[in-house]
């Protein structure tokens, strides 16, 4: 694992594409219980090299119910977004991570991961490339039926302060998926 790690961290194979220097973030542990996929780094992450460490990242460890030492324990967690480098800034948001990076590394980290036991999918990127066809239209519709994955994926919504309107029209998510989330979580990590 420490090896792959390494060469992913040394990866550049869409540089030409960044808007930024390649600064590949990932996070994983052959005792890793539970994975994490995103969409991509943003901005923050890639100049400090600490993912979800921004109001986002708050937010999902709220989600989780877990403290900042359990959620950066890589035996815990495992931290693997669809592109692994920062994409750049779009007109609403980051733009799309970059198709390269799944495809490449995806499989192998997992091979690594024997204790893995949840994988959790945050937002449409992350849903879309994982549940191919059983992801719903919408991220609400495939989030609301988030039953349906288990026990292997629990896709979630971005925890972006930007969704903050999406939370508030769709006050289930609080009281259904949370309790759920935070039970899973809970249940593995004891």
């Amino acid at each position: 694992m420490d090896k792959l790690l390494s060469n992913i961290r040394a990866c550049d194979v869409c540089k030409a594409h960044l808007p930024l220097d390649p600064k590949p973030i990932v996070i994983a542990h052959p005792e890793t219980k539970i994975a994490l996929i995103s969409q991509a780094p943003g901005r923050i992450a890639h100049l400090s090299g600490i993912p979800w460490d921004d109001p986002g990242g708050r937010q999902l460890k709220k989600w989780l119910n877990v403290s900042d030492q359990k959620f950066y324990n890589p035996k815990n967690f495992a931290i693997v977004p669809i592109g692994f480098c920062y994409p750049g800034k779009g007109k609403s948001g980051d733009l799309p991570p970059r198709p390269e990076c799944a495809p490449l590394w995806h499989q192998s980290i997992f091979n690594h991961m024997q204790n893995l036991q949840l994988v959790i999918l945050i937002g449409q990127y992350a849903q879309k490339y994982y549940l191919k066809q059983k992801s719903k239209r919408t991220v609400t519709d495939t989030v609301s039926t988030f039953h349906e994955y288990l026990p292997t994926y629990f896709p979630l919504p971005h925890p972006s302060p930007r969704n903050r309107f999406w939370l508030t029209k769709n006050p289930w998510f609080d009281h259904e998926v949370l309790p759920a989330l935070r039970k899973k979580v809970k249940d593995i990590l004891v």
